[in-house]
């Protein structure tokens, strides 16, 4: 039977278990996976859970079946998906399932290694600007137009999610855009109109971004901040360059979890704060899930929307800890673990899991 790996709480040893090929439910997909994408929650979920869990998200590869209501996608058809959090038959495996409204076509032009680091990233961007900031979105840009300046700075511009909000701010007309970076600031500047790093220093920080902003003419605060990283004084310095007067902040962590004085730590009164939480777009906004998924395969046939750089673990799902531990440990810089399920060779199953 097809092989699941499990990733425990502690990261200390991979289980392998083997598990019938799922059956789908009316609208959900299953996918052979050819190649799985690991993301900072693969090893905060099962910690966080304290449970063992096949915690992948990010997937790509063929479909194999196809629920009842399902009727874009059939057997055969390349893609990538995003799998529903908290559900069995995760990405770390031979089959994997995923709903139909987050799983979109994979154009011939692109390998299957670059588009699966696109579902979970360029998602957890569009749900943080056009769904909480209310950012204008892409498909609402009007070729010629003139707009005035709309300056966007993102924390954490480097990562995975940064640099989707990056290229989509880029697609939606917006700017200056303004990247905080440290290691990744070479393959930032690629990315922004400004990159500032935050290794100076938090006052250096605050006061490089209010240069950038007047020497645009644009005051020496920022309306929209999209906080990728949402920890380690991010928060923190947000508050000093955020407009106090209708600023809205959007953060991929919560505040009240993640900042260095929990207890304390407020907006101003006329600052908008929103946590963005990508699972809603399985729940609560599954609309919104469908039409981006379906907007990302067509950035990516038509080469408006680029992957994301990645580097292949070897050994396959043997080596999921790998790059999980390389994650927690802080050693990704401008780039995703990806691990294709060919190179996993034999593997000692768990017979308690069967």
């Amino acid at each position: 039977m097809p092989l699941q790996a499990i990733v425990p709480p502690s990261l200390a040893s991979l289980t392998f278990i083997s598990t019938p090929i799922p059956t789908p439910t009316p609208h959900q997909v299953v996918i052979k996976v050819l190649v799985a994408g690991s993301n900072p929650a693969d090893w905060k979920i099962p910690a966080m859970k304290n449970q063992a869990i096949n915690s992948g998200h990010d997937l790509a590869g063929i479909v194999h079946s196809v629920g009842s209501a399902v009727y874009e996608f059939k057997p055969g058809d390349r893609v990538a998906a995003f799998h529903e959090t908290f559900t069995e038959n995760g990405a770390y495996a031979e089959y994997a399932v995923a709903p139909d409204w987050t799983t979109f076509h994979v154009p011939e032009s692109v390998s299957l290694e670059e588009a699966v680091t696109v579902p979970v990233a360029a998602l957890t961007a569009a749900v943080a600007m056009f769904s909480d900031l209310g950012l204008r979105s892409p498909w609402d840009v009007v070729e010629g137009e003139s707009r005035e300046k709309l300056p966007f700075l993102i924390y954490g511009v480097g990562s995975a999610v940064g640099s989707f909000a990056a290229k989509l701010a880029r697609l939606a007309g917006l700017g200056p855009v303004i990247g905080v970076a440290g290691r990744a600031s070479v393959y930032a500047e690629t990315l922004v109109d400004y990159v500032v790093d935050y290794r100076q220093g938090e006052d250096a920080l605050v006061a490089a971004v209010e240069r950038v902003l007047e020497n645009e003419g644009l005051g020496n605060k920022v309306p929209y901040v999209f906080d990728a990283v949402s920890e380690n004084g991010s928060l923190e310095a947000t508050l000093r360059f955020i407009d106090p007067k209708g600023g809205k902040v959007s953060t991929v962590l919560p505040p009240k979890l993640f900042a260095k004085d929990k207890e304390n730590y407020s907006y101003p009164a006329g600052v908008t704060g929103i946590n963005s939480i990508l699972p809603v777009i399985h729940s609560t906004k599954k609309e919104f899930g469908y039409i981006w998924s379906r907007y990302l395969g067509r950035l990516l046939a038509d080469g408006r929307l680029k992957a994301h750089p990645y580097e292949v673990v070897s050994g396959g799902l043997k080596c999921v800890l790998t790059g999980l531990q390389n994650l927690k440990d802080g050693k990704a810089s401008a780039m995703k673990y990806v691990y294709r399920i060919e190179d996993t060779g034999d593997v000692e199953i768990d017979k308690g899991g069967e």
